[in-house]
């Protein structure tokens, strides 16, 4: 199941990197358009079989369409507006050939010297998941926090947070996750109409599924 997620998760991420710096989406779109994006794969994960076998593949050609996809999406949030640092390009170059282990351990040590470095945070959170394969492991919650501390208005975290743990089987968690950005979300704020109704939909699963209720 967690292949075929981290399959569905390159595609996410390369639309809206394609988006963003192929088709040129304004910068005022980027919210609704990346809400579109995690709410139609929420919807897939309620609706369709994201586990079900495909064509093989090579490991190595998975973790390196992963990784290339991971970095895209990651920088295209921030276009503009927060150029990556040079030890974050160095980082992305291990992570687009899937060496996420490489990738986070240069984070890790850029952050040390630059603990406010939202998207550094980031994108250590996004090559953690990577490395345990799609699971949203305790360091990569804590990375993913300190992005969001950063700047709460901000939802890359909360998005990708949730994101992760919804491809890794964690319903209730992806559904806790996106419920309290909503929380914390202006009423205007693009993301609040489609994700409301996405946390609906998610209560509606579990409420349907008695072994997701009090996990």
């Amino acid at each position: 199941m967690i292949s075929g997620w981290m399959a569905i998760a390159a595609l996410a991420l390369a639309a809206f990197a394609a988006a963003v710096l192929v088709l040129r989406l304004p910068r005022e779109g980027f919210g609704i358009f990346g809400a579109a994006l995690v709410f139609g794969l929420a919807g897939y994960a309620w609706q369709g079989s994201p586990g079900q076998p495909s064509a093989p593949k090579s490991e190595t050609a998975i973790a390196d369409n992963q990784g290339e996809a991971m970095v895209e999406g990651r920088a295209a949030l921030f276009a503009g507006t927060q150029p990556p640092s040079a030890y974050q390009l160095t980082s992305d170059a291990f992570a687009r050939r899937g060496r996420f282990a490489d990738a986070a351990a240069i984070l890790q040590k850029g952050l040390r010297d630059n603990p406010q470095d939202q998207q550094g945070w980031l994108a250590l959170g996004l090559a953690l998941v990577g490395h345990a394969d799609g699971i949203v492991t305790p360091a990569a919650v804590e990375a993913f926090g300190r992005a969001q501390a950063i700047d709460p208005a901000h939802p890359g975290a909360e998005y990708f947070l949730g994101y992760a743990y919804l491809q890794s089987g964690e319903i209730r968690a992806a559904r806790n996750v996106w419920a309290g950005l909503l929380e914390r979300s202006p009423p205007e704020a693009p993301w609040v109409e489609g994700l409301s109704a996405e946390v609906a939909r998610l209560d509606d699963m579990i409420a349907r599924a008695p072994m997701l209720q009090g996990r």
